[in-house]
């Protein structure tokens, strides 16, 4: 069954309020509750949500906004299956490389995306070598990372961590071909995902990190590598085990905070109250943990994983026609703060649709 949030009249109200600008539709008024008490209008306060979230994504979070408030969502509902992906065994089935690929490019002083048109990876230089943060899919990874790196006159040897944000294929698939083209890097991921890795060892065949050095990450704590310093926030719901970030890069010269968000789209069960309450709940709350680490921190760089929630493919391209003008990658610290509002007040807007589920309206 299809989200409430998702229902035709919701969207419809929805279309109203967003596609009009300024004007907001009036709500119909409620029924009683019983006891002479007027029943709680949810419809009022999804449409309140959204329209919240549409005024806090502006022109830059556009994507964020439409997958999460707008799209049909995915339903993340756990599986027992534990299947090897087809491509895997037969390289032939993966996907054609003209519908992932993407040029690499060099977007701060010591930072580089190595990612896909859909699926981000970054190089993080520092001091004393390499930092990876995301492998892209098992398929695209020697194409994109490890010849991406050549462009800027970087060996793999020097990758001395792989973080992974979340232990999805298309963040995860790359790790052991990156793994194997390096001197024994470390990977650094969630402890629930690394759990999911190794109880589904079909699922993840060929996308396997090695365990033996793996480091697991239960809280916050700081991943240092020469110079630089990478600040890892747990922040659970996109998977059990979804990992943020917090690090400085340098634009000419000039420090910058990035916030990386590590995972966005409601990939939980959510089709459902029970457990779709409490999923968006750990989901909220982990978007307000890393949002308050980021304002505090004054982050004015907002990046994620997926081209679709921090436009990377497109600022890309924008970066050779900069000149001495501003680095495309910087949104500020409002926009930054109201990336997360986004992704608060959408993921509010599905679980008001499920409290009206379970309120029997």
């Amino acid at each position: 069954m299809r989200n409430p949030i998702r229902s035709r009249i919701a969207l419809a109200a929805t279309a109203f309020v967003l596609v009009g600008g300024g004007v907001v539709a009036t709500p119909v008024l409620a029924q009683s509750g019983g006891h002479g008490k007027p029943a709680r209008d949810y419809d009022a306060e999804i449409l309140a949500a959204q329209k919240a979230a549409k005024s806090a994504a502006g022109l830059e979070h556009l994507g964020t906004l439409n997958r999460l408030c707008f799209l049909p969502p995915v339903n993340g509902a756990p599986s027992s299956s534990d299947t090897t992906p087809a491509y895997i065994d037969d390289p032939s089935k993966a996907p054609a490389k003209d519908t992932w690929y993407a040029d690499s490019a060099q977007v701060f002083d010591n930072l580089y995306f190595v990612g896909g048109s859909i699926h981000s990876a970054w190089i993080l230089k520092t001091s004393d070598g390499l930092i990876l943060i995301d492998s892209g899919y098992q398929y695209s990874a020697k194409t994109l990372i490890l010849d991406g790196m050549k462009r800027f006159g970087f060996d793999p040897k020097d990758i001395k961590y792989i973080v992974i944000s979340h232990a999805h294929a298309d963040h995860i698939g790359g790790v052991e071909v990156v793994q194997k083209a390096t001197k024994g890097a470390r990977v650094v991921m969630g402890a629930a995902d690394w759990d999911a890795v190794k109880t589904h060892p079909k699922t993840f065949k060929g996308q396997t990190p090695n365990f033996a050095t793996g480091i697991r990450v239960t809280k916050k704590r700081d991943l240092k590598l020469g110079d630089t310093t990478l600040h890892i926030i747990p922040t659970p719901g996109h998977t059990p085990g979804t990992l943020s970030f917090l690090f400085t890069v340098h634009d000419h010269g000039q420090p910058l905070t990035v916030a990386y968000s590590g995972g966005t789209a409601l990939g939980f069960q959510n089709d459902k109250p029970d457990p779709g309450i409490a999923n968006l709940n750990q989901y909220i709350n982990s978007a307000q943990t890393m949002q308050k680490a980021a304002v505090k921190a004054g982050a004015t760089v907002l990046l994620s994983n997926h081209s679709e929630f921090d436009n990377a493919v497109t600022k890309t391209r924008e970066l050779p026609s900069r000149g001495f003008g501003p680095n495309p990658f910087v949104n500020g610290a409002t926009s930054v703060d109201n990336y997360f509002d986004v992704v608060v007040d959408c993921a509010k807007a599905d679980e008001l649709g499920l409290e009206k589920t379970l309120a029997g309206q």
